[in-house]
Order: C-alpha cells, then sequence, then structure tokens
C-alpha cells in the first residue's frame, strides 16, 4: 500500500447516512499501462461526489468497471446492496435502470426528434411506472424539468449545445434514476451555458434526492455541486475532501487542479 492510499484510509468519512454504490481495491490494467491501482470510493444516498482526475487517469475506465461493462483484474464494485461482478445480465441490465448517465457529448439520436429521444428508454422500462402514468406524461414531466417542454417536436440539430445538453439530462431523468453519473457535464459549453447547467444539477438534487458522481475538470463545477470530492491520480484515490480543503492544500499534485 502506497503513502497516498495509506493517507486515504485514515480519513474515514463520518456519516450516519447510507451507502449506496462502494469501490474496494479496484485494479485494471491493459498489459504494461496500470490505469487503476487499487481505487476506492463510497457514494452515499444523496450526496454529489465530484471526481477529479486528468486525462487518462481511469475515470472512464473506472465508470465502465463501475455499471459492468467491464471486468476489474481485481477488487469489488456494490450498488444498492448488489455486487456487479455477481450479477446475470438480466439482473445487471435490471440494475443499470435504476443509474442515469449523462454522456459529455449529449448522445441524442439525431435522426430522432426531442420526444422520440426521450421515449427510446422507456420502451423498456415502463413497468417501472405506476400503469396510469403514459409515455406522453413522463416525456412533457421530463422536459418541464430542465426548462424545455417545448422543444419536444423539435431535432437536435434544432437545439444548440446547450438545450441539447439539458434534453440528454430530460432523458436521464426519464427513469427516475437513484444514481446519476455526470460524464465533463459543463464541457464544451460557454461560460454562462455552464452555469445553467450546474444550477440545473443542483435543483434536480434538491427535487429528487438523487445519488450523482460528477466526473469533471471544471473547478466552478465542483465547487458548487459537490459536497464531496475525490482526486484520482496515479490510479488511486489521491486525496479525499471537501473543496475548500482540498483547493488550500500545499501538495503540488493536489495543487494542480486548482489552477486556474
Amino acid at each position: 500500500m502506497t503513502e497516498s492510499q495509506k493517507t486515504y484510509h485514515s480519513e474515514e468519512v463520518k456519516t450516519d447516512k447510507q451507502v449506496i454504490l462502494e469501490i474496494n481495491d479496484l485494479h485494471k490494467s491493459f498489459g504494461d499501462n496500470h490505469v487503476l491501482n487499487g481505487f476506492n470510493m463510497k457514494l452515499f444516498k444523496g450526496e454529489s461526489l465530484v471526481i477529479m482526475g486528468k486525462s487518462g487517469s481511469g475515470k472512464s475506465v473506472m465508470i465502465k468497471c463501475m455499471v459492468g461493462l467491464m471486468t476489474p483484474d481485481k477488487g469489488r464494485v456494490n450498488i444498492m446492496g448488489k455486487s456487479i461482478l455477481d450479477l446475470g445480465q438480466a439482473e445487471l441490465d435490471q440494475l443499470r435502470a435504476d443509474i442515469g448517465f449523462l454522456f459529455q457529448g449529449s448522445a441524442l439520436y439525431d435522426s430522432m426528434t426531442v420526444r422520440e429521444n426521450l421515449e427510446f428508454p422507456l420502451r423498456r422500462h415502463m413497468d417501472r411506472f405506476d400503469s396510469d402514468l403514459n409515455t406522453e406524461e413522463l416525456v412533457i414531466e421530463a422536459l418541464e424539468n430542465v426548462g424545455l417542454a417545448d422543444t419536444v417536436d423539435l431535432m437536435p440539430s434544432e437545439l444548440s449545445g446547450g438545450m441539447q445538453r439539458r434534453v440528454a439530462l430530460a432523458r436521464t431523468l426519464i427513469l427516475r434514476p437513484k444514481i446519476i453519473l455526470y460524464d465533463e457535464p459543463t464541457s464544451g459549453l460557454d461560460p454562462i451555458t455552464a452555469k445553467e447547467i450546474i444550477i440545473l444539477m443542483q435543483n434536480i438534487q434538491e427535487k429528487y434526492g438523487t445519488s450523482s458522481i460528477i466526473i469533471t475538470h471544471d473547478v466552478d463545477c465542483a465547487r458548487v455541486v459537490g459536497d464531496r470530492m475525490i482526486l484520482l491520480i496515479d490510479g488511486i484515490n489521491y486525496k479525499a475532501g471537501h473543496f475548500k480543503e482540498l483547493s488550500l492544500s500545499e501538495d503540488p499534485k493536489i495543487k494542480a487542479f486548482f489552477k486556474q
């Protein structure tokens, strides 16, 4: 165990909140490239957890291992009391329905209207809802949550980049997930639009009480939305804490994240 790993384990988070997602001693290598070297993480119910790491630090690999899209070389991932590695495909698919993803590039289907984009995830999961709810009501509710109900019949190409990101967030919300994974939610957006997305994330957190993991390089986003932060360096959770605490650190590896 490295010194940085020892440091982290001495900083146990004291809370009575339920652990909704936990990663223990996660390792993943590709040949001689050791991407994850014993990563550990806890996400508490209703928490917004920011993970920051430089490009190539293993954030994407960690997420893929987290949701069962990639098998780690070693370690465990438990989500809502279930071990990802022990689930069959049907159980895994059902668990993934409780996890919403907001992708960096929005990932809307260009050939579908906004309505059709939001209806797409509902086709397999309408059994999650009361029988008196219909698809149209769920679509409009999700769009109203992001202030875009009037775009329901537009094509993605008719929307600005910020509007596309908000529609993608509406699609994420439509299944009412218990956990939301945000992958660089403000990347590529102008400062004003990025601020709108950050405020929207806060509103969603307050309204639904979801547990969120935010992967970001945006220091302002991390400061505003994060209840807690983890810095992913050298394949491990190098340091965990609150934004103010970490931003005042004299450790050169930590200071590099907060330079403007």
